[in-house]
């Protein structure tokens, strides 16, 4: 079997350009402020939506601004939940406010891990796909459906999102794929996890409102669930009805 090669054209200059500004980013943060990190990484691990969103308040008219730093560094980590941090933007800023600031970092965050661990996964992972005409074929279909597949699998609420950002960069999927999927995906995933984030804490007012979004929530997801089931269905058949695949 002969060894595939990726190197889709400028692409690695891309990587390395993006891992460059990266670690850039991370050294200026450290010197403007050397208690950033340790202060994210508590406020990510804590689970406290309170402690989250009385420290995002106390930057005044700042406080969108850190929110945001907050929210990209927990998804560019890429293990860490961000999920607190998203339901207190809700609380925060309101529902619609705090579903736009954390849409945009989260997607943004995702996009920064995605090159990160393409630049440094993807040629191991080549070599051992390149061994396997399971795997192959497999990464060949991610290559072709690959929008589709992320555009679902990110549109999930609750699911990690380091783990589709891992199959994102070690699979064939193209970078401009991935960010429009991201940012089509990530909207609707986001808005259910700060809506019902925030209407769980005020329980008591929201009652009515967070039943209705979990219904029309699970209604709807089913039916996308079946919708995405018949596509990847219909391109497998084609896919093995191909004798070039």
């Amino acid at each position: 079997m002969k060894e595939r090669k990726f190197s889709p054209s400028g692409e690695g200059l891309v990587q390395v350009i993006a891992g460059i500004l990266f670690v850039v980013l991370l050294i200026i943060i450290n010197i403007v402020d050397p208690t950033f990190y340790p202060t994210m990484w508590h406020l990510a691990t804590s689970g406290s939506m309170e402690e989250i969103a009385e420290y995002i308040q106390g930057y005044g008219p700042m406080a969108m601004v850190v929110s945001m730093l907050l929210d990209i560094f927990v998804n560019a980590v890429g293990f860490l939940p961000s999920i607190f941090i998203s339901t207190a933007n809700g609380l925060v800023f309101g529902m619609w406010p705090g579903i736009i600031i954390s849409w945009l970092a989260e997607t943004i965050g995702v996009i920064i891990s995605f090159y990160i661990m393409r630049y440094f996964l993807r040629d191991a992972a080549d070599k051992l796909i390149s061994k396997s005409t399971t795997l192959m074929k497999v990464d060949d279909f991610s290559g072709n459906n690959g929008f589709v597949v992320m555009l679902f699998a990110r549109s999930l609420p609750y699911f990690p999102s380091g783990v589709i950002t891992a199959l994102g960069a070690i699979s064939k999927i193209k970078p401009r794929d991935y960010i429009l999927a991201n940012l089509i995906g990530k909207f609707p995933s986001t808005a259910l996890e700060v809506a019902i984030g925030t209407d769980i804490v005020n329980f008591q007012e929201n009652m009515g409102r967070l039943g209705i979004i979990v219904v029309v929530a699970a209604i709807v997801y089913f039916i996308l669930w079946k919708v995405y089931k018949r596509y990847i269905n219909k391109r497998n058949a084609e896919q093995d009805h191909d004798p070039n695949a």
